[in-house]
């Protein structure tokens, strides 16, 4: 017995060293710009221009030498720096804002109620420009929706969203998700159109902290030329949708914030707005304030996709995920679509 439990533990140990020479140890990984991550002895790095231990600096009214701000500390003053800076000669990654750039016709498919990334991924690559995921009268959540951007990433549409208002949560949500296109609604002021604006771009231009997400991922955009957070300020697209009668007064103000790419027409609440319907005079005045806005602003200018023959229309949202299957059926069965029998009894009597 004693001889067959030294055997078994020889087998055993011979069995782990196969084991370990299968699987060999894990590489450490190589330092990082942390000086606590993975670096030779951690706690010895020194910081020469860190304020001395338990001194005040000063620095609220003097700047270290070589410093680009001198002088008593003025953020209305501050010079900011090129650590952001795209790269000299960095090209438009975003085909809708290359695309609107050059005043073509952009379209957006709408994404309503789906949640399962095929579905998703079927719209993205029906040939549109973006998808116009629906959050302000939607009940998904956001992990629905960054589910369905990450499953195909490259699809020929790029992924686009109306928030559900002007809020840092909800725009810093949708951009560090991957969204490429933000459609904000219901913008009834200048003061609105800029904090829309704000929480879209990083500065300088705006005030979206960079905290990650799936946007900055290699399976996303984190390998785009120059990189993501110095390139996504040139390549963001923002649209601001005018829906009321306060956004009609300062229609002219809001197109001409700067970062605002295009501003919406709301064609549904503008009627519901103003109490008319579309064709009147009091409806089509509505819609040419934002249209002389947009046209005096130069910035494009977006419908529904009824309106793409309209004078100075170039961006438009097109129909549900629903009523694009509902469309397509028709269009592929031609005759043979809805010639279902028609039973005497039963529960599928007509």
């Amino acid at each position: 017995m004693k001889n067959l439990l030294i055997a078994a533990v020889l087998f055993a140990a011979l069995g782990l060293v196969a084991f370990a020479g299968q699987n060999p140890a894990p590489q450490t990984p190589a330092p990082s710009a942390d000086p606590y991550a993975n670096n030779a002895a951690p706690g010895a790095t020194q910081f020469p221009l860190a304020a001395p231990a338990g001194k005040d600096s000063g620095a609220k009214l003097t700047a270290p030498a070589g410093a680009v701000n001198q002088g008593p500390f003025d953020p209305a003053k501050w010079k900011y720096g090129s650590a952001f800076n795209p790269p000299a000669g960095s090209k438009i990654w975003n085909p809708v804002k290359l695309k609107m750039m050059a005043g073509a016709k952009v379209t957006g498919g709408t994404v309503f109620s789906a949640t399962d990334p095929a579905t998703y991924c079927a719209m993205a690559n029906a040939g549109y420009d973006f998808i116009w995921t629906e959050m302000q009268h939607n009940d998904r959540d956001w992990e629905a929706v960054a589910r369905m951007w990450r499953t195909c990433p490259n699809a020929k549409a790029v992924p686009g969203v109306r928030v559900a208002y002007t809020d840092e949560r909800e725009i810093q949500h949708a951009l560090d998700a991957g969204a490429l296109v933000i459609v904000v609604p219901t913008i009834d002021s200048v003061a609105e159109a800029i904090e829309a604006r704000n929480w879209t771009y990083f500065p300088p231009l705006g005030r979206r902290s960079n905290g990650g997400g799936q946007a900055f991922e290699a399976s996303m955009w984190g390998g785009v030329p120059g990189g993501y957070r110095n390139t996504i300020n040139d390549n963001v697209v923002l649209i601001e949708m005018i829906e009321t009668l306060d956004g009609l007064k300062d229609a002219d103000e809001i197109a001409k914030v700067p970062g605002v790419t295009a501003v919406f027409a709301a064609s549904g609440d503008l009627g519901n707005f103003s109490g008319f319907r579309q064709g009147t005079p009091d409806y089509e005045r509505a819609i040419n304030i934002v249209h002389d806005a947009a046209i005096k602003a130069g910035k494009r200018l977006c419908g529904p996709f009824a309106w793409r023959d309209r004078p100075d229309f170039t961006c438009f949202q097109n129909a549900s995920e629903t009523a694009s299957i509902a469309r397509g059926v028709a269009a592929e069965l031609g005759a043979l679509a809805n010639t279902q029998a028609k039973p005497e009894a039963g529960p599928f009597k007509r």
